[in-house]
């Protein structure tokens, strides 16, 4: 290595081919501003200036790369690179388990240095220093790291040559070099067709030579790697369309692109949301409940899209716990898709639960924005956290861990098999069940760590619990799953007898406080807290249910999930989110962010599925009483029902009369239409 750096530093001896017009970054050959550096100026006594120093003022794209003296071996500043300021290793200092960095305006930032006066000039001055050296120090390093937050980086010139791509190269060099030339002439010819008629306040719109380098290669660049395969068919309909172009039409596309690039990126346009729908039914709630059987979900067709419609049979679960061991614990990342070993039980050698580092990933769904008017061009999709374009950064938070989840069915019952909601005649029949579950990551996958279930429709908590699970913990995921460390520490064991969930109210005030939750031992007990609220008749309302459903290991076979009573516009496995719902069908807002950033409130998402079914139940309802639909008895009866027996709109005084006296034989007697309240299936008369 020392002979290698001693080799290239021998070519700084050699005057540069290009000389001052070199455009190459860290260019090895030699140049009038290396042979000639600058004299810092000082106002009073001129402190010396270092080496780094006066690089920083000679070259904008950054210092370039020395060898480390070993009188720097103990320096507490950064470190700066030809790639950029690498910040000093942390002494004594505990990283939190999260961190969000700040969103790169490209894909490597670096110092920005003293602005020269032009790219051409050699020779450029340093800002006067009058400091002692180890201020100076201090003060460059705080400079390096705040300078990218107040001016952006200076983009490379560049020239004409294909871009090297990542990937295979879609067509020969030689091709790409023609093509990007053609392309670069259609747009010089264009720009120039601009520049004889530009107004004055049209001066922006008019491109300089570099920046018509710029366009064409990027326009190249997006070509050759979004659409590899038909690259040489798709440049020469772009060069064909340029050919064609009008001066008034390329002028139109610069305006737009000028105005999207000058206009500030800003977080995605929340819904104004007008007062709150009122859901009246018009029905009692036993009335609602029995009602249910007309949106009920049949998942009997879904088991493609995550749905268990029957548990794993033994030799599917024998089968998933070999692969588990076959794969020594090696799995992918949910988050930044890279491979890593997990290690159920830490370590031996170091206790460690996983390998691969920290996991740099973005946290927000990828999304696409609003077109800007006057444009065609479809935007790029953008990350919600951080507005980041897909494809420009690796992530803007860290992880302490990389996290998995698994999910086929068989693996998930090799660690807690599933069960069959089993038969409880204590359960009431006259109220349905919504329930949520928020899930965090173990070392033995995405475990249940918190269980909600209300009733329906009333929204009355039955059961609300943290769960213990089965794996060590490697991420709570507490900015959706709502569960802190502090919960857990803070949380009740539970214990048979005991209540579920205790609310402290405050005595000055009455508000309801945070509550004090309970904490059961295992998955196991929160599926039996459950089962003892539910039958199989027991109609469970949720939102994306197969997840919540799974997490407890439940198969139910009466639900109402309301991702599929509001199908997505463009169908499975498309879903809109509970929060989307609630606001463009009852204009709530749900699962707001707050100061303390609490999360997601599972009792919150339970109760807003139930009000979503409620609002299906009464748009459904009023459906079916303009097409004859009729209550009798807390029975729903079809249309045209007992026709002979109703005279302006009420039964008959002979049916009312047998009912009374209980004269109502078998003869009377036809085929049960619908659940009644008690959903047990109901009796239906006629004369």
């Amino acid at each position: 290595m020392e002979a290698m750096e001693a080799v290239l530093r021998n070519f700084k001896q050699i005057p540069c081919p290009d000389g001052d017009q070199c455009t190459t970054p860290s260019c090895q050959w030699q140049h009038s501003w290396d042979r000639n550096p600058p004299a810092a100026s000082s106002s009073t006594s001129p402190a010396p200036v270092t080496k780094q120093d006066e690089t920083l003022a000679q070259d904008p794209d950054g210092p370039r790369k020395r060898r480390r003296t070993s009188s720097e071996a103990g320096s507490a500043t950064a470190i700066t690179t030809a790639t950029g300021a690498v910040s000093p290793p942390p002494l004594k200092r505990k990283a939190p388990e999260h961190s969000t960095l700040p969103a790169p305006a490209s894909k490597v930032q670096r110092p920005v240095a003293t602005a020269p006066a032009s790219l051409t000039t050699p020779s450029r001055a340093t800002a006067s220093i009058s400091a002692s050296p180890s201020t100076v120090s201090k003060q460059s390093a705080a400079k390096q790291i705040t300078a990218p937050k107040q001016q952006a980086t200076p983009r490379k010139p560049e020239t004409l040559n294909p871009r090297h791509l990542t990937s295979a190269a879609p067509a020969s060099h030689e091709f790409r070099f023609k093509a990007l030339k053609m392309l670069h002439e259609q747009f010089k010819r264009l720009n120039d067709e601009v520049k004889k008629d530009v107004k004055e306040d049209e001066q922006k719109l008019v491109l300089t030579e570099q920046e018509l380098i710029w366009l064409a290669l990027d326009v190249e660049q997006k070509m050759a790697t979004e659409k590899p395969v038909i690259y040489t068919n798709v440049i020469k309909n772009e060069i064909m369309a340029y050919r064609k172009k009008t001066p008034g039409r390329w002028r139109d596309e610069r305006l737009a692109e000028w105005q999207k690039r000058n206009e500030p990126k800003t977080p995605v346009k929340k819904l104004r949301l007008g007062p709150p729908k009122e859901v009246k039914t018009g029905l009692t709630p036993q009335e609602e409940v029995s009602f249910l059987v007309h949106l009920l979900t049949p998942i009997t067709e879904l088991a493609e899209h995550g749905y268990v419609v029957r548990p794993p049979t033994y030799e599917e679960i024998r089968r998933a716990r070999e692969g588990e061991k076959a794969s020594l614990g090696w799995e992918v990342c949910d988050r930044c898709t890279t491979r890593f070993q997990v290690f159920p039980g830490r370590r031996e050698e170091d206790g460690a639960l996983t390998s691969g580092g920290t996991c740099t990933h973005h946290s927000g769904r990828a999304y696409f924005p609003e077109r800007v008017p006057g444009t065609v061009d479809r935007p790029p999709k953008r990350y919600r956290c951080c507005q980041e374009t897909v494809g420009e950064s690796t992530g803007c938070t860290v992880g302490s861990t990389h996290v998995f989840k698994a999910s086929a069915p068989s693996r998930l019952a090799a660690l807690m098999p599933f069960m069959e909601t089993p038969p409880n005649p204590s359960v009431p029949k006259d109220r349905a069940v919504c329930f949520d579950c928020e899930m965090g990551y173990t070392a033995r996958g995405l475990e249940l760590i918190r269980l909600t279930a209300t009733s329906w429709p009333d929204g009355k908590e039955l059961l609300d619990v943290i769960v213990r699970p089965i794996g060590e913990v490697l991420d709570l995921n507490s900015r959706y799953s709502g569960v802190w460390p502090q919960d857990i520490a803070n949380a009740e064991e539970w214990s048979p007898g005991k209540p579920l969930t205790t609310v402290v109210e405050s005595s000055d005030t009455g508000r309801t406080k945070k509550k004090h939750m309970t904490i059961v031992p295992s998955p196991m007990v929160a599926r039996d807290l459950l089962f003892s609220l539910i039958c199989p008749e027991t109609p469970l309302i949720g939102h994306a249910l197969e997840n919540d459903l799974n997490a407890v290991r439940i198969v139910h076979p009466t639900i109402i999930d309301t991702a599929l009573l509001f199908p997505h516009r463009r169908g499975l496995p498309m879903r809109y989110s509970l929060k989307m719902l609630m606001e463009t069908e009852l204009n709530k807002a749900i699962q707001v962010d707050t100061k303390e950033n609490r999360g997601h409130d599972s009792g919150e998402d339970a109760r807003a599925a139930g009000e979503l079914v409620r609002l299906k139940v009464m748009e459904k309802w009023d459906q079916m009483k303009g097409e004859g639909w009729m209550v009798v008895d807390g029975a729903f009866v079809p249309p045209g029902w007992g026709k002979t027996n109703i005279k302006g709109g009420a039964l008959s005084e002979r049916f009312l009369e047998k009912k009374e006296e209980g004269e109502l034989g078998e003869e009377d007697e036809v085929e049960p239409v619908v659940l009644d309240g008690s959903g047990t299936g109901g009796k239906l008369y006629s004369l």
